[in-house]
């Protein structure tokens, strides 16, 4: 079957991964509205599209912290990605350095850290960090991304308990035997207790910025109380995300919460955003509204299941077509030059 859009992705990996594993990957929490409002969001803002702009010649490349991807899509962390595909984190960091973009690495990796960074030396990587009770193992892991060149730290900030994602209760949810959380093992006991330190203030930013030299990246933040908070504490980033939709079902879409966090930051820290991307429209419209990158979750999990590494290139490889296409459809050769101006929000 051709796979011409991300929604063929999603139908493949539906198809052919195990049940317990799709209903993982596509779980939200409770009855799934953030997750659904996450995509719904995009369908009500519209292009103002300029004509006759001489897009003969286009440049997508950005750069996040400094350092230039080949466009605006990174790979936002998502866990266990074995259960999708053998290799796991590898293909995932093959994937990411083939197309010059960016990875965000978590925590629950089914692969160390130091196979990851072998799979792909010299590829942009970020690592995404939980703070665990234990607080020396988030040390630990800190010190290894670190020393493994990881170029930024991104804190998970939205997790201090599991959402309720109820086909994951039903299906008594976890990994299979053969299947470990490796940035983990002999830490603790992984089963026993929620590893999830949920006593994390903003004072725990400190902490880590005394740990490493490591730019500090936040995500989960929904509101401009919380943007403005995230500045003061000296993070260099901002992550607008929901969990997908994973965590407190009713929050706002991430698209939606965009412009508030934008407008409350004014430019000091980068602004990024993840959640309900589905195609090359959807990036421009984050990028008109503010976001200076996206990272896509669960569509990353449909091109590994497809075919590992070259299956994830596809599917970025798509969003990079139909992101070229819908900037110079819009009017805009260079991403400089993508802005509010470019869109509405329909009337309800």
């Amino acid at each position: 079957m051709a796979m011409v859009c991300l929604s063929d992705f999603e139908a493949y990996a539906k198809k052919y991964l195990p049940k317990i594993a799709w209903d993982f990957f596509a779980a939200g929490a409770d009855d799934c509205i953030t997750r659904d409002e996450n995509i719904l969001a995009y369908k009500r803002i519209h292009f103002r599209p300029r004509m006759l702009r001489d897009v003969s010649i286009m440049d997508i490349r950005t750069k996040l912290l400094g350092t230039e991807i080949s466009f605006p899509v990174g790979i936002a962390p998502t866990g266990f990605h074995q259960l999708a595909w053998p290799d796991g984190e590898k293909s995932t960091a093959r994937a990411a350095k083939a197309m010059n973009t960016c990875y965000i690495t978590s925590t629950y990796s089914t692969c160390t850290l130091e196979e990851i960074s072998a799979a792909a030396p010299g590829g942009l990587r970020w690592f995404q960090l939980y703070i665990h009770r234990n607080r020396a193992v988030s040390q630990q892991l800190v010190q290894r991304a670190e020393a493994l060149g990881f170029q930024a730290l991104v804190l998970t900030a939205d997790l201090p308990y599991t959402g309720k994602r109820r086909d994951d209760v039903r299906n008594g949810f976890r990994l299979p035997p053969h299947m470990k959380l490796k940035n983990l093992e002999g830490a603790f006991e992984v089963c026993k207790i929620s590893l999830l330190d949920p006593s994390v203030t903003w004072n725990d930013i400190h902490w880590l910025q005394s740990l490493t030299h490591l730019p500090i990246i936040i995500k989960g933040i929904l509101t401009k109380e919380d943007a403005e908070l995230a500045v003061r504490h000296g993070v260099q980033g901002i992550i607008v995300s929901n969990h997908g939709g994973r965590q407190l079902d009713g929050g706002p879409a991430t698209i939606d919460a965009l412009v508030e966090v934008v407008e409350a930051v004014q430019g000091r820290v980068e602004v990024y955003l993840d959640g309900g991307i589905r195609k090359g429209s959807d990036v421009l419209k984050a990028l008109a509204l503010g976001a200076k990158c996206v990272f896509i979750g669960r569509p990353a999990l449909w091109g590994l299941a497809y075919k590992g590494e070259e299956g994830l290139q596809d599917v970025l490889r798509i969003l990079q077509d139909e992101f070229r296409l819908s900037m110079a459809l819009a009017g805009c050769a260079s991403v400089s030059e993508i802005g509010q101006h470019l869109v509405q929000f329909s009337k309800l």
